[in-house]
């Protein structure tokens, strides 16, 4: 089976008389080794489902169908949606009844009757982090997932507390998944070059711990707040959430998390127990 390389990435490009846009964020992979890495750094089963979010020109698309699994991909830009059949269907004509191809905005359309279980993508560094967050929250079969970011945005996705860049996007994803560094990406590799280092992130979802979404909008709340002022203690950063500092210090000390601390010393089960708290006390009241 043959991948894309710089020659093919170009003429592919040429031919759609596609143009990168900063725009939609597009820095097209021109590197076979690379996307092969990216695929065995997903781990994924023989049965997963794929769900690929900006599969571009078609590099990794390719990849992830010679590793033998159904691929689902949503692609925003329409001539790009268009010609991805097509170049699967002449780069690997044996793979092509196992890619579904969506047009639309991965934060809008509908993927319930696709059910991937697998999310791996070289997401736009503009969208990447709502683009993750949404897709575990609407998309209860994911079970895991791999994805290229900019390097700086996978530093705050996998950080945990106490670190300088530990923030909303740590603890929210903490919330649903388990995630880990993966690896760097090299600029070189991309088309254009682009100016910032890349990295991956791969994550497993946490269906045990996050079976009762019920308590995610409240515990997300309670991040949200403890983050917007992140140099005030908690007791005066929730106090806007809790209705007042007296009461977030109550609420607080019954969770047992010491007012005086910030936000980004907390784990996630320390904000869910905030919020429970929070549920129990108005239940009460």
């Amino acid at each position: 089976m043959t991948l894309l390389g710089p020659a093919e990435v170009r003429q592919l490009a040429e031919r759609l008389g596609i143009r990168p846009t900063k725009q939609l964020g597009q820095n097209f992979v021109h590197d076979p080794n690379t996307v092969r890495r990216i695929v065995r750094a997903a781990e994924l089963a023989p049965d997963d489902v794929v769900l690929e979010v900006g599969p571009g020109l078609g590099s990794l698309t390719l990849a992830l169908l010679e590793n033998g699994n159904r691929v689902c991909a949503v692609e925003i830009d329409s001539p790009l949606a268009e010609a991805l059949p097509e170049t699967v269907g002449k780069y690997a004509p044996e793979h092509a009844d196992r890619l579904t191809v969506i047009a639309g905005d991965a934060l809008r359309v509908e993927l319930s009757g696709v059910a991937p279980t697998a999310l791996v993508a070289n997401l736009p560094y503009n969208v990447a982090v709502p683009v993750v967050l949404h897709l575990l929250a609407t998309v209860p079969s994911l079970r895991r997932g791999l994805v290229m970011v900019q390097k700086e945005v996978a530093d705050r996705l996998t950080a945990g507390p106490g670190s300088r860049v530990y923030g909303v996007p740590s603890v929210k994803l903490a919330w649903y998944a388990t995630a880990r560094q993966a690896g760097k990406v090299p600029a070189s590799v991309f088309w254009p070059v682009p100016n910032v280092e890349s990295g991956l992130v791969g994550f497993e979802v946490n269906k045990a711990d996050r079976s009762d979404t019920s308590t995610r909008p409240e515990t997300f709340a309670v991040i949200d707040a403890a983050f917007a002022q992140r140099r005030k203690t908690l007791r005066a950063a929730l106090a806007g959430w809790a209705g007042g500092p007296v009461e977030a210090e109550r609420i607080l000390r019954a969770a047992g998390v010491d007012p005086k601390l910030r936000g980004e010393q907390l784990t996630v089960e320390d904000f869910t127990r905030i919020a429970s708290q929070r549920r129990r006390a108005a239940a009460s009241g």
